[in-house]
């Protein structure tokens, strides 16, 4: 694969999971009685909705800005095994919930892998 594709995967993988983990944490925001609640109904504390919903707008700004993409990423990947570990083990419907979580755990390894720093010639 030559460096142009790659990058251009790697700009649509950034951009589509950058937007999406923008408007999951807006819209945690947007209806924060609502987050919290389904938070600390599953045993966490309200504080970790913030955190989480934080993270996530925050995290998918990263995505998008070149110097922070990988640690963007990195931070998001720890966010989503959790998510998938929350959607196997405390959301009705169990891990067939998890699947967008999933989905985004793969995109974001894969942005890993495309940005990683290129290998310096010989």
């Amino acid at each position: 694969m030559t460096a142009s594709t790659r990058n251009a995967i790697a700009w649509i993988l950034q951009g589509l999971a950058g937007l999406a983990f923008i408007a999951s944490g807006v819209m945690k925001f947007m209806d924060l009685p609502k987050t919290v609640s389904g938070f600390t109904g599953m045993g966490f504390p309200a504080w970790f909705a913030y955190l989480i919903a934080t993270a996530e707008v925050l995290g998918g700004i990263g995505l998008l800005v070149p110097r922070f993409t990988r640690l963007a990423a990195a931070g998001l990947i720890i966010i989503m095994l959790g998510a998938i570990w929350v959607h196997a083990t405390k959301v009705p419907g169990g891990i067939a919930t998890g699947v967008p979580a999933i989905s985004l755990l793969v995109i974001l390894f894969i942005i890993i892998a495309l940005r990683r720093p290129a290998p310096l010639a010989a």
